[in-house]
């Protein structure tokens, strides 16, 4: 039998009992003859806890020294896994990420995976043991350790089954699959029994939390079998992630995203001149935050507009180099709202179908939602609303496209 890959969230490790769990779950695989490789996320609340110890220390401490405390969360996971799986007579190994050789770029706190030795895990493989990893963290080619971001254990997951060439990765969470919408927000969301890679990467890029985004790209890029269960539904066999096949074209929208973590930047009274919104985003792109949603306004005077969002645990930095960035370039003012939310619906069936658009602002009008902007792909609509409005625009737009029913 081939190699499986199965990846275990914080909250499926969260204390002595679910780690013993897992370690049944774990072992259930092996039963079955495969090979096993773990990516292991931090205990519960553990890294969340160390962020609030830093801040307490240093109010912005440096990403670097961040680094090395978040990177010590997932360093207790895997070793109380270990002993777990050696306590039932399983040989297990634990490794963190600069053990295994995962080498990434130096953007510290959202790093990038570059390459992984496979070595160290096929030895370990090659005599019989499970290998657990640590998940969200690798090392630079200088030898510094980093991070890969909130999330970024699927990522590790996905990263070392593309290497091990693993049979399926299997991200196992505290839901049982992916939804039609997030179920606390409505609860007749449905589970997915399948989904696209393209559609899993818009919902997860537009707030679903099930998977991290950069995990389903990599899942993609390497077609890696993928799937999404649940730790305390072990018997589901969840949601697979797979290519796009022409009846998916059938369903008009697969799902509906919300995100509450997104800021909204201002920037008033820029020069209208070429290159001046290229030099403003291009700063905010070197200081390595990600923009979103853009709008620009061509004023009357010869002066711009120009709006974009950023994640809200980027404002800070975000709104400084911006300021600074408005002042050499001649802008007004800048503003932020970080009171916004974004709604989304994604399916690739919008690629052949007209009026996806229509449906869904009238949705948002007849529940009295107001648009503040909208950005589109082929496959995806999203709006900037209110954050107050986000619930009420999220059931309304998956009502109107009878999401809990059947794919309209």
């Amino acid at each position: 039998m081939g190699v499986v890959v199965q990846k275990f969230g914080g909250s499926s490790v969260a204390d002595a009992a679910k780690i013993k769990a897992v370690a049944q779950i774990v072992l259930s695989e092996r039963r079955r003859g495969h090979d096993v490789v773990v990516a292991v996320s931090a205990m519960g609340k553990t890294t969340d806890n160390l962020i609030k110890l830093a801040r307490e220390i240093n109010e912005r401490p440096h990403p670097r020294e961040m680094d090395m405390l978040l990177a010590t969360g997932e360093q207790i996971s895997i070793a109380c896994l270990a002993m777990a799986l050696q306590a039932e007579g399983c040989d297990a190994v634990s490794f963190t990420g600069p053990q295994v050789r995962m080498m990434t770029d130096e953007a510290h706190g959202k790093a990038k995976i570059l390459q992984i030795d496979d070595s160290v895990l096929r030895e370990a493989l090659d005599q019989g043991k499970v290998a657990i990893v640590a998940g969200f963290q690798g090392m630079t080619p200088r030898g510094e350790i980093t991070t890969l971001g909130r999330g970024g254990s699927d990522t590790t997951a996905v990263a070392l089954a593309a290497a091990l060439k693993a049979d399926v990765c299997d991200i196992y969470t505290d839901v049982d699959g992916v939804f039609t919408t997030d179920p606390r927000i409505v609860p007749e969301a449905r589970k997915l029994e399948r989904i696209s890679y393209d559609e899993c990467l818009e919902l997860a890029a537009l707030g679903a939390k099930v998977l991290h985004s950069r995990s389903v790209e990599i899942a993609k890029k390497f077609r890696v079998p993928l799937r999404v269960r649940s730790t305390f539904l072990p018997a589901s066999l969840g949601t697979m992630i797979v290519e796009e096949t022409p009846d998916m074209e059938e369903i008009l929208v697969s799902g509906v995203a919300a995100q509450r973590s997104e800021a909204k930047i201002n920037v008033l009274g820029v020069p209208d001149r070429p290159g001046i919104a290229g030099e403003l985003l291009g700063a905010v792109a070197d200081a390595n935050i990600n923009v979103d949603v853009i709008l620009q306004n061509v004023a009357a005077d010869g002066l711009n507009d120009i709006s974009f969002t950023v994640p809200r645990d980027d404002l800070r930095e975000a709104y400084e180099t911006v300021q600074r960035k408005a002042k050499e370039i001649g802008a007004r003012e800048v503003k932020v709202d970080d009171k916004i939310a974004k709604v989304s619906i994604v399916g690739v069936g919008m690629r052949t179908h007209s009026g996806v658009a229509a449906r869904m602002f009238r949705a948002l009008a007849q529940a009295g939602v107001n648009i503040e902007s909208i950005s589109t792909s082929e496959i995806k609509i999203s709006c900037l609303v209110a954050e107050a409005d986000l619930e009420r625009a999220v059931r309304a737009v998956h009502d109107e496209f009878r999401l809990a029913q059947a794919l309209a």
